[in-house]
């Protein structure tokens, strides 16, 4: 694969990554606060779709890709800059994997309310502010691992 190429499949990746990320947010908490348990199921399950299919694909071809890139420029991974990327990867995983949990167990309690006609229950509202709190982290280490890919600083770390 050209180094163009690889460029490309990383920046479409990194995209994809921020972006569903974001719509994702965004939707939960919009569904989140109409209140409504039927609502909320529907958009919780479209979630999670989205989450197996765009996140986690990216997820996966980010590491792969940046490697790929990496080695094809001549880029040690103990260059500063790119191991601080990978330091926050690893913290965006840290934040990400709980939510994938998280927002299959909201969309379950919010289809068993809208089932039975009953509010949502109290452990809905516990795991979405666990699953709120989670996304902040997550999303500021990807909004920096974006911005030391494009600016590349001289940063010394070991």
């Amino acid at each position: 694969m050209t180094e163009e190429l690889l460029r490309l499949v990383h920046v479409v990746g990194a995209t994809v990554l921020f972006g569903t990320g974001a719509g994702i947010a965004f939707f939960m908490v919009m569904a989140h606060r109409t209140g409504d348990p039927k609502l909320i199921a529907h958009v919780a399950a479209t979630v999670v779709i989205a989450d197996t299919i765009f996140t986690a694909t990216a997820v996966v071809f980010q590491p792969v890709t940046g490697y790929l890139l990496a080695q094809s420029i001549g880029w040690p991974l103990e260059e500063g800059w790119i191991a601080l990327s990978l330091l926050l990867y690893v913290l965006t995983g840290v934040f990400w994997l709980p939510v994938v949990w998280i927002q299959i167990r909201l969309r379950d309690l919010a289809r068993t309310a809208s089932a039975t006609g009953t509010p949502l229950p109290s452990a809905y509202h516990r795991l979405y502010r666990i699953w709120f709190a989670c996304g902040f982290p997550a999303f500021f280490a990807v909004i920096g691992i974006l911005w030391l890919m494009l600016n590349k600083p001289s940063i010394s770390l070991f």
